[in-house]
């Protein structure tokens, strides 16, 4: 039975235990203070808290007043095994009168020589979370004292209670923890990928194939094709191949044969010499000799003059350059990658691409896939292009409901270059500090809205003209929107859907869809639904 003499030490225990497990959550420093407190006032001695270890079989005591280190280390029990065991299998609490007595008592952590002479007792009760044992708290007493038992357990079980919460608190927090640094790993390792690849973003199946392809061909000068559609990134696969290479240290040029007039473009991959022309006032190497010892990279090659095409051939077969107004060889140790969009196979049926040529540069060619065949690729892209140019344009801006989805859903013919103009717009003519679906859809409007053709993929291309009273698109049902499809009745349900949505208004359910709105009456025609 508890005195009244008492009471202000029990009190004390547990004010102070609640100061100290407010101030902490670190167990290392509270709970040792705390079974420090039980000691010093009101003689519940050697205390220690036991807890599961890491392989779920055994108990081991992780926190303690009054023991030795080796005692401590000492203190590990099997599940059910000794007073501890048991209070921890069954949850009930377990008073021994006299340690000497009970053949449950071990004395695995304190030998007996280590205690008093006196009868000593032990009490052990459990720490409970959701009326679960996660642990046991256990003390020894001198059963002489005047302090009940009961006193004492109703004490150890208030701060078995207090202590408990704590626990659960600091497992919460390293599963968070945990979880965090897992995410953090992640993140690294993404932030790995895209420097390796070159800032090449994206984790769909259909971009690892063509990054694992690129990387084998990367360690050897096998001249590289790179075909796909216009802003599919083919500049930055073309230097991903020369940095995973042995040229790395060496030179990366790129030529534009496309943005460079004809006339200009021989002495800009040649070079030229003094008086070779009128302003040709010095001598002046050409991107080939500047490349020496690195990559030359000619992208939009199935636009170079036919006549330009056969010094290209001598460069590719020799490695020697002579420049514009120059009549000496220069020896050059390049590699050499190309890109196009065209189908050059069909330029070289048609006479504008030389065959020799193309044998030459189609060793391995590799095909880039559009944007709307990366499952996936668009969400990581567009967040990447958010962050960009919010940065870029102070602002602070996020994605509101829907807008994600919309990206998704979008056929992209412009490809990633595309979705970068997009966010970079959309950032910067925000309303507020969020980007909505409206706004993101306006902007796909006034972009579909836009003159001139959607490029269409050569097999495409080939396939409208050789398809005569199919269910071919009309002839010219690629100037805006997706390029030629068959109409498959499938397409009727989204076809329904965009309506639905534009409220019947086909001109804003075709651009919904990326169609024109001639591609949109079509296939209303073909499936019934005008």
């Amino acid at each position: 039975m508890t005195t009244d003499s008492e009471l202000p030490g029990e009190s004390l225990v547990l004010l102070e235990t609640a100061q100290l497990l407010g101030r902490s959550l670190q167990p290392e420093a509270t709970v040792p203070a705390v079974l420090r407190l039980l000691s010093e006032l009101v003689g519940l001695n050697r205390g220690r808290v036991v807890l599961p270890d890491d392989d779920g079989q055994h108990l081991r005591i992780r926190y303690s007043y009054g023991l030795r280190p080796h005692e401590r280390d000492r203190g590990v029990y099997r599940l059910g095994e000794g007073i501890t065991g048991d209070v921890m299998r069954t949850g009930r609490v377990c008073v021994v009168q006299d340690v000497d007595a009970e053949p449950q008592h071990l004395f695995r952590a304190v030998d007996r020589a280590t205690l008093p002479d006196e009868t000593v007792s032990f009490i052990a009760v459990p720490i409970l979370v959701d009326a679960m044992p996660i642990g046991v708290l256990g003390c020894h007493r001198l059963r002489a004292r005047s302090r009940g038992f009961q006193a004492d357990i109703q004490l150890l079980r208030i701060v078995a209670a207090m202590l408990g919460q704590t626990l659960r608190i600091r497992s919460l927090m390293d599963q968070r923890t945990a979880w965090l640094e897992d995410q953090n790993e992640a993140l690294r390792e993404a932030l790995a990928r895209q420097q390796q690849y070159q800032g090449i973003l994206g984790d769909s199946p259909q971009l690892r194939s063509v990054l694992d392809e690129a990387g084998r061909v990367a360690d050897n000068d096998v001249t590289v094709m790179l075909l796909g559609e216009s802003g599919t990134g083919k500049e930055r696969f073309a230097r991903y191949i020369h940095e995973q290479g042995p040229r790395a240290p060496g030179p990366f040029i790129c030529i534009n044969c496309s943005a460079i007039p004809a006339t200009l473009l021989e002495a800009e991959i040649f070079g030229h010499e003094r008086g070779a022309f009128t302003g040709a006032v010095r001598n002046r190497p050409g991107k080939a000799e500047l490349a020496d010892g690195g990559t030359l990279f000619l992208d939009e090659i199935g636009d170079m003059d036919v006549d330009l095409q056969a010094k290209l051939l001598r460069l590719i077969q020799e490695r020697k350059v002579q420049r514009v107004g120059g009549d000496r060889d220069i020896s050059v140790d390049i590699r050499i990658i190309t890109a196009t969009h065209r189908n050059l196979q069909e330029a070289v049926n048609l006479g504008q691409f030389r065959l020799d040529l193309f044998y030459r540069l189609n060793v391995v060619p590799i095909r880039l896939p559009p944007l709307r065949e990366r499952t996936g690729d668009v969400v990581q892209l567009a967040r990447h292009f958010l962050d960009d140019f919010n940065a870029r344009h102070h602002r602070d801006v996020t994605l509101g409901p829907g807008v994600l989805a919309r990206l998704q859903s979008y056929p992209w013919p412009g490809n990633i270059r595309q979705l970068e103009n997009l966010m970079e717009r959309a950032v910067i003519t925000a309303r507020g500090t969020t980007i909505t679906a409206a706004e993101i859809e306006h902007i796909l409007n006034d972009e579909s809205a836009v003159s001139g053709p959607v490029h269409v993929p050569p097999d495409a291309a080939t396939a409208r003209q050789q398809n005569v009273g199919g269910d071919a698109e009309p002839a010219d049902s690629a100037v805006f929107g997706r390029p030629y499809q068959r109409v498959d009745p499938a397409e009727a349900d989204q076809l329904r859907s965009a309506l639905a949505r534009s409220r019947g208004n086909k001109t804003r359910a075709a651009q919904m869809l990326g169609l024109s709105v001639r591609q949109f009456r079509y296939r209303l025609t073909k499936l019934g639904l005008d």
